[in-house]
């Protein structure tokens, strides 16, 4: 893979592992029934993760808009994989949570992605995987200090 511009040869290298993540994410978001979309998806990764919380909460987490969240939440909420709720100190403020059958989805896209991400870290030998694995660790570190870059569930 050429650099691009002024890219070094690792950013070139993170650039190359982007995209075979970016399609094992894509991938895997196939284990969603196919009425539920990929940002519908996308939310109920974030929320499975965040838990009940306010819909602005989760809107600031995933990056997006409050009637994005609304919207997406909506039709979730239709088939039955999302409930809103209130919270308990302020009754203005309307709560998501994901229901029994959301985590099932979830349950099944992130058994399906760490299956992909297993049987490509079965390709290297094991000092390799160890040092891929840290590598990893040490990155998801360092997003978590860049604010554009936190940890947003896909």
């Amino acid at each position: 893979m050429q650099p691009h511009g002024h890219a070094g040869p690792d950013v070139a290298a993170l650039d190359g592992l982007t995209v075979v993540l970016v399609g094992i994410a894509w991938e895997c978001a196939h284990a969603a029934p196919p009425e539920v979309s990929f940002p519908q998806t996308r939310l109920l990764l974030v929320l499975d993760r965040l838990g009940r919380v306010p819909s602005s909460q989760l809107a600031a987490a995933m990056g997006v808009n409050a009637s994005s969240v609304t919207r997406l939440a909506d039709r979730l909420e239709a088939l039955g994989h999302v409930a809103r709720g209130r919270s308990p100190g302020n009754r203005s403020v309307v709560t998501l949570e994901v229901t029994g059958t959301g985590h099932e989805i979830v349950a099944r896209l992130l058994d399906r992605r760490q299956a992909a991400l297993g049987a490509l870290l079965d390709k290297l030998p094991p000092s390799q995987r160890q040092a891929a694995g840290e590598a990893a660790r040490q990155l998801v570190q360092a997003a978590a200090t860049i604010p554009a870059l936190g940890p947003a569930a896909l």
